[in-house]
């Protein structure tokens, strides 16, 4: 199976789970419930996993960041998060830029 970007950005958006920064420790934490995280991470800084991952790029671009899918990589829960093989073959590519792309809600 050839991995496209469209591919990556697909399995990016399936991400499971929630994202904290824990303000006692420092480190980003996730969990599977918002109301799981308890006193340590703020209301408002409660992230989707699949929107953690993209930062603001150039223009109206994201980028998708290895160095915050791999924050998600290092807590070892990578099947309950849903990784799956495109996002681990673009961690693995090093030598491709991350990818940036033009992100919209498309309504069902």
């Amino acid at each position: 199976m050839r991995i496209t970007s469209q591919l990556i950005c697909q399995a990016a958006d399936q991400l499971k789970g929630f994202v904290g920064l824990n303000r006692k420790t420092g480190q980003y934490i996730v969990r599977f419930s918002e109301d799981s995280f308890g006193m340590d991470v703020a209301d408002d800084g409660i992230i989707p996993v699949s929107e953690f991952i993209w930062a603001p790029g150039p223009e109206h671009a994201m980028t998708l960041k290895r160095e915050l899918i791999q924050l998600l990589l290092d807590q070892n829960i990578n099947d309950r998060i849903n990784i799956t093989e495109p996002l681990r073959v673009y961690m693995n590519r090093r030598e491709v830029p991350e990818i940036s792309a033009v992100r919209s809600l498309v309504s069902d």
